[in-house]
Formats: C-alpha cells, sequence, structure tokens
C-alpha cells in the first residue's frame, strides 16, 4: 500500500472580526448579507448549502454536507484558526467521497493524536497561498504550455492541467484529482472542490 495517507487541506485563512463598536459591528454585518443576497447565483450550492462569500473557508466549509470528514481533519489538526485566517488562500477541498476513497482504516489511522504531523502534512499540502480562481489557474496552465505547478502551504508541490474540459490536480506520486466544483469563492480566499484526496 503507496505511502498514501491522507492529504487534504483545507487549511487557511484569518478570523473576520469586524468589532469595533457593537453598531458598526451590525451595520457591517447587514452589509455583507445584503450583498450575499444580490450575489445570489454567485453563491454556489456545496454540500447542500450556500458558500457566501462574506464568511470564510471554516464557516463555509462546516455547512457542506459533502465536507465532514475534511472539518473533523481540520480540527483534530488544530487548524481551525489558520483556515479562519486573512490568507487569502486557494483550497483543493476533498469531499466525503473522495476520502473514501482512501485504503480502509486510514482516515481513523491519521485522526489519531499521534499522527497529527502527518495530517497537518497532508492537510496543507491541498492549501496554496494566494487567491487563484478558475480563470487565473487556465491562464498559469496555458503560459506554462499545458501546465501549472503550484507550491503548497505545506511546501510540497502540486501540478494542475487540463483533461479535456476537466482541470486536474495531480499530486506528488502521479495520483489526479478532478476539480468537480470550481470557484468557491470565500471571505479569506476561494475554494475548488476535489474527488480525490492528493498526497504529499
Amino acid at each position: 500500500m503507496k505511502t498514501r495517507i491522507i492529504s487534504f487541506a483545507l487549511a487557511s485563512a484569518v478570523s473576520l472580526s469586524l468589532a469595533a463598536c457593537s453598531m458598526g459591528s451590525m451595520n457591517a454585518r447587514d452589509s455583507m448579507a445584503s450583498a450575499d443576497m444580490q450575489a445570489g447565483a454567485s453563491n454556489p450550492m456545496v454540500g447542500g448549502a450556500a458558500m457566501l462569500r462574506s464568511r470564510d473557508i471554516i464557516e463555509n466549509a462546516v455547512n457542506s454536507a459533502d465536507h465532514t470528514t475534511l472539518v473533523a481533519a481540520v480540527k483534530a489538526a488544530g487548524l481551525v484558526d489558520t483556515l479562519k485566517s486573512a490568507g487569502p488562500f486557494t483550497v483543493f477541498a476533498p469531499t466525503d467521497a473522495a476520502f473514501a476513497k482512501l485504503p480502509a482504516g486510514t482516515v481513523d489511522t491519521l485522526l489519531m493524536a499521534q499522527n497529527k504531523p502527518m495530517l497537518t502534512s497532508v492537510l496543507t499540502y491541498h492549501v496554496v497561498p494566494g487567491r487563484i480562481d478558475a480563470a487565473e489557474l487556465g491562464r498559469r496552465i496555458r503560459a506554462g504550455g499545458g501546465s501549472a505547478m503550484l507550491t503548497t502551504a505545506q511546501g510540497g508541490m502540486l501540478t494542475a492541467r487540463m483533461r479535456g474540459n476537466d482541470v486536474v490536480i495531480v499530486d506528488a506520486h502521479g495520483n489526479t484529482s478532478v476539480v468537480t466544483t470550481a470557484d468557491v469563492y470565500q471571505s479569506n480566499g476561494v475554494i475548488h472542490v476535489v474527488d480525490t484526496v492528493l498526497m504529499p
């Protein structure tokens, strides 16, 4: 069994604290809520929930029924604060179905306290500093002659390329993960939902 120990990362972004006086804070929230409602279709549904641009990566992820394993892993790795930080970050977010593809027992093993460093490595391998949306990713792929190298927060590299109409992310072992939902914008970055866990 290749050293395939789940690599998913949703790690990224700084807590959006709108503070000052409570009145100013409420006005800011009202403005954001209003912007979200006006955005309508630009707030895609992921895991049965609308992903609001005014929320950070964690605030949106916890509402997705398709990312319960990812959220549990982020909590176990102690990366919640990181994911709520300012960023911006680009997160390739594996679904629960993606984690289910891993060898039996892999997720449980990674969630053990003694394996926190490994879990952190896998998660941060799914995070790229900066806000790289589909348009920017496509530009980089074209500029790179068909592929683009992305340096992750973990320090390893991912390769992005096109396969027909799909954007495919390739990990260090040559495993491929397809972007199934792109451009899920957050207050501190952007999420691209992927169908396979990436391994550093």
